[in-house]
């Protein structure tokens, strides 16, 4: 039984998966701060506010859901630019 267990963790797939896991929270935290750190104060300078967390219609708070939209735009972006130089089609990947 161990030798099953050290060969489904080492079969290529699954360190794959490990390291692009690794390396996806890592560039999250990259993305989340060139939101949080360039982009919102670019937009504070051209709405007057860069964080809408307080951002409400009426009783409804929905700032961080922009807020998260917009990190969500900016991450699919970026993946797909890295995709793109890595000579692969978004459609390859998926």
């Amino acid at each position: 039984m161990l030798q099953e267990l050290k060969a489904f963790l080492f079969r290529g797939d699954v360190l794959a998966l490990a390291v692009a896991i690794i390396i996806g929270a890592a560039f999250g935290r990259v993305i989340a701060s060139f939101v949080d750190d360039i982009l919102s104060p670019i937009i504070g300078m051209i709405t007057g506010n860069p964080d809408f967390s307080a951002l409400a219609i009426g009783t409804v708070m929905i700032g961080k859901f922009i807020n998260a939209v917009i990190n969500f735009i900016l991450v699919g972006t970026a993946l797909f630019f890295i995709i793109r130089a890595a000579g692969k089609s978004p459609k390859d990947i998926g």
